[in-house]
């Protein structure tokens, strides 16, 4: 394998361009994964690894894993450990990093039985990634994002413990043209509010699959998506708490649309 020592080498900069900028992920098409967990979780994806890095010590550490990555990894490289704490976005850098290429935009497959969730504008990426975790520990069939963060940020692949790298997702600009087209194929959809007035969730019959859409932090599902919605829903509260935080309510929505 190659070593890398110096930190000003160019595809250094260049991975620490890709973990601080989404548009210039989007440009070139690849997304770090970093620390052991997510970077060997990619060995189970359907995720192409363009490049791999490993310090001495992490390659002593996790030899095995670390060989495997290797043999599906375009190229590998050794990296000095003042080079990892360059790249790393975190406070502790593991010494272990993968340059992967993202998806092609497609069409996933959804049935007209299948429950998924839908985020307008979700701008946390704390939030993101454990919804995106969420909804794969209970058996949502996709989630399908539309704007906010980007789904290949770091904070977000952290907070998603790999769950980006196995769920069907969908991510686009704007979310109302396509779930326009699930209404048109007789998808039911529901759009969440804190509206007290909406109907509540509990009262929902999901058995025969639907679309449920979490909106934004300040400002909830916007108008567009509301118009062509079967109906708004909300989750009762009895304490004087007015709303929940975004992740929160989705965790709650799934599971009653999956029980």
């Amino acid at each position: 394998m190659e070593k890398i020592t110096g930190k000003n080498n160019d595809l250094i900069k260049n991975v620490k361009k890709l973990l601080s900028s989404s548009g210039y992920r989007r440009e070139q098409g690849l997304f770090v994964l970093e620390g052991a967990r997510l970077v060997f979780d990619v060995l189970n994806s359907f995720y192409s690894v363009k490049y791999f890095f490993v310090t001495d010590e992490a390659y002593k550490k996790y030899y095995s894993q670390a060989d495997a990555l290797m043999s599906v990894s375009e190229k590998s490289f050794v990296i000095s450990q003042a080079v990892s704490d360059k790249i790393s976005d975190t406070k502790n850098s593991q010494g272990i990093f993968a340059v992967c290429r993202m998806k092609e935009d497609c069409e996933i497959t959804i049935g007209c039985s299948d429950k998924l969730i839908a985020l307008d504008n979700v701008q946390d990426p704390g939030n993101l990634g454990s919804i995106i975790r969420t909804a794969e520990a209970l058996g949502i069939n996709a989630v399908i994002v539309g704007g906010g963060c980007d789904i290949y940020n770091p904070k977000v692949l952290r907070a998603s413990m790999g769950s980006v790298l196995r769920m069907n997702i969908l991510q686009m600009n704007h979310l109302y043209p396509y779930l326009g087209k699930l209404k048109e194929s007789n998808m039911r959809l529901y759009s969440t509010s804190p509206n007290r007035t909406a109907q509540s969730i509990t009262e929902i019959d999901f058995s025969n699959g639907g679309i449920c859409v979490i909106g934004n932090e300040a400002n909830g599902v916007s108008d567009d998506i509301i118009s062509i919605s079967d109906g708004c829903v909300t989750i009762p509260m009895m304490g004087r708490a007015e709303s929940l935080n975004a992740s929160a309510a989705a965790s709650i929505t799934m599971w009653e649309m999956l029980r």
